[in-house]
């Protein structure tokens, strides 16, 4: 018999309970062995040692936190999406490695755009691609439920947005629950997107914007009046202004807080500095999640832990923020109900919780 997680170290009754993520990007969540064997085997013009892949590929101590290196770091990414049978091989893993870290409902984001342009893939071929390697994850990890949200970036075409919108909404059957609008917000604004998300609600997709993370409250007010979120990406300064607070108070907001990429892109100063307590003194909903976990270098384990130990945050407040998250999914309103009833029993579970209030 297993004794009680609240007799175990911390970190080991993190690390049991069950995790739900919101937002996690696959192209963010690959790898670095299966990129080094990539590399090795079609002879990608990159390095094809450990080291000198990882400075290119993943966040490393030392590296500038600003949103410009951490992106760049995709432009390197995006140079191993070779053939259908790497980009489900990738796919694949980076929903085996969610599952290892006991996260047991995962919202992935994918960028189809992204996936196909090296080898210019048809956008629809890459979605069912990853529609299929997903499936398979999950028959091999049915702890697992995964749904996907199909991302479009900023400074990418609308005429893009609109067909990456279409292919999503004709495979709602097959999992895919959202739309998500990311990218560079300081040099591209959401207003041309608006009519793109106004037709991908209306083909009954969830919708969530990338907003308030490099740029300031007016972007999280935007995204909610004028794209129609039901989530904000990030969105931590939100903080910065108490009447868009109260406006994502009122409109139920949830907030996908991702701690450690927000230091490593620059829009906190330091995991210390991170408005996670303001937001829930604001009233605000919020979840934790990865980002870029293969990017990161990190785990939805270590962000649980990062948020007790850096800021000082009781085990509570991840349970609270869990169920937020299980509420806030893109599911049908029976399937967000199911999905909170079947957290509730875990977390309720001594074998799984995470203990007494530090």
């Amino acid at each position: 018999m297993h004794s009680p997680t609240g007799n175990l170290p911390l970190r080991a009754r993190l690390a049991r309970l069950p995790k739900i993520d919101l937002h996690r990007h696959l192209e963010g969540s690959l790898r670095l062995s299966s990129l080094l064997e990539v590399a090795r085997h079609t002879g990608l013009d990159v390095p094809h040692d450990e080291a000198g892949l990882r400075a290119l590929v993943q966040f490393a101590p030392g590296d500038p936190p600003t949103f410009r290196n951490f992106l760049s770091k995709f432009d390197v990414l995006r140079r191993f999406y070779q053939s259908p049978e790497i980009i489900q091989r990738l796919a694949y893993e980076a929903v085996a490695d969610a599952a290892h870290d006991n996260v047991r409902y995962l919202e992935l984001r994918f960028t189809p755009a992204a996936l196909a342009k090296q080898c210019d893939f048809p956008l629809a071929d890459v979605t069912d691609w990853v529609i299929a390697a997903v499936a398979r994850t999950r028959a091999d990890h049915p702890a697992l439920d995964v749904k996907l949200i199909a991302g479009v970036n900023r400074h990418e075409p609308v005429e893009l947005a609109e067909r990456v919108v279409q292919i999503a909404a004709d495979r709602q059957a097959q999992g895919i629950v959202g739309l998500d609008l990311a990218g560079d917000e300081v040099n591209y604004p959401a207003e041309p997107f608006r009519g793109v998300f106004r037709a991908a609600g209306e083909a009954g997709l969830g919708l969530v914007a990338h907003a308030g993370e490099w740029l300031g409250a007016a972007s999280v007010r935007d995204a909610i009046e004028h794209l129609g979120v039901r989530r904000v990406g990030h969105g931590v300064r939100v903080a910065d202004d108490p009447n868009v607070a109260a406006l994502a108070r009122e409109r139920g907001i949830v907030f996908e807080v991702c701690v450690t990429s927000n230091w490593q892109t620059g829009v906190i100063p330091s995991l210390t500095a991170h408005p996670w307590g303001k937001m829930g003194e604001l009233g605000l909903q919020v979840t934790l999640n990865t980002d870029d976990p293969g990017v990161s270098n990190i785990t939805l384990s270590g962000e649980y832990a990062t948020l007790v130990e850096v800021l000082g945050r009781a085990p509570t407040e991840i349970e609270r923020a869990i169920l937020t998250a299980a509420a806030a999914s893109l599911l049908p309103p029976a399937g967000q109900a199911a999905l909170v009833e079947r957290f509730q029993t875990a977390l309720a579970d001594p074998a799984v919780t995470a203990g007494p209030a530090a």
